[in-house]
């Protein structure tokens, strides 16, 4: 199989964030690769141990971006490109874009991607590379097997019959490109109304969620591979995308800090007063009602 994982550089989980003049302070932020993303590889890794392939890592983002990719060669990856991301828009649209252009050439069986990345949660990124691409999904997946082709391929039955089409599951918007032979990915994913299972036929993409696998650890010996393994330095004339290909679709006017918590109030009186007073806060300051 030709497995192609989705991955980002993010912000350290445990890091201290300040906002700077609109933005995220980043000097002396500790990134990491995405969280999300690992599930992503760590599954990849698995599926090409049992039907063989290999596993190429595809980031968009600056030359810092390269040390996610190091990460994920020295996990197990094969091979690795980054899109240069410098004076390009920080842009859900134009990011899947440049994805999207990238996979393309690739011709995967298979791609995967974490459900979300820590430091936007949008969670729209992978899905809009699937669409651009023509090619079925299924999104937040706990397990994923691939399997022989059927005549069922394509349909899904989940928990709570979940109606035909609910997000997450979804049908090839276009022709997409040929592959897969004739296999399908049986997928087990987190829902509203539990866990469903869906089956679409290869090439296909995949979002990881959380219990989908435990990440591995780079090894030392990995590492040291990593540093001879391929990994390509990628543009958008490179890839055929001009400005009008990347124009943004959304703006951030403001990014602002949680406000700092407030200590806590103690209410006296009756059981019946504190009621009354709880009430009366409840709906002047905090507006429940």
């Amino acid at each position: 199989m030709q497995l192609v994982v989705l991955i980002k550089q993010t912000f350290d989980t445990e890091e201290k964030i300040a906002i700077e003049n609109g933005a995220v302070a980043e000097d002396g932020v500790k990134f990491i690769l995405n969280p999300y993303d690992e599930y992503a590889l760590e599954e990849a890794l698995r599926l090409r141990e049992v039907h063989g392939g290999s596993v190429t890592v595809v980031s968009c983002g600056s030359a810092r971006a390269a040390e996610a990719l190091r990460t994920a060669l020295a996990m197990g990856a094969d091979e690795a490109a980054l899109i240069a991301q410098d004076g390009l828009p920080d842009d859900g649209y134009a990011v899947a874009a440049l994805l999207a252009a990238a996979v393309r050439e690739l011709v995967p069986d298979l791609v995967l991607a974490g459900l979300f990345a820590v430091d936007r949660g949008a969670g729209s990124v992978a899905l809009q590379v699937a669409e651009r691409l023509g090619l079925p999904h299924a999104s937040a997946a706990l397990k994923l097997t691939v399997e022989a082709g059927s005549a069922g391929a394509g349909s899904g039955k989940g928990a709570g019959d979940a109606p035909a089409g609910a997000a997450g599951a979804q049908a090839p918007s276009g022709a997409a490109w040929g592959g897969g032979g004739g296999r399908i990915a049986v997928v087990e994913r987190d829902t509203e109304w539990g866990v469903e299972t869906v089956a679409v036929p290869l090439p296909a993409l995949v979002t990881a969620q959380q219990g989908l696998n435990e990440p591995r650890y780079p090894s030392l010996p990995g590492i040291m591979k990593a540093k001879r393994k391929p990994l390509r330095q990628l543009g958008a004339a490179e890839l055929g995308l001009g400005a009008d290909d990347l124009a943004p679709r959304t703006e951030r006017v403001a990014l602002l800090a949680p406000p700092v918590r407030a200590a806590g109030r103690k209410l006296s009186g009756t059981p019946a007063e504190q009621a009354g007073q709880l009430a009366e806060l409840l709906q002047r300051e905090a507006k429940l009602f």
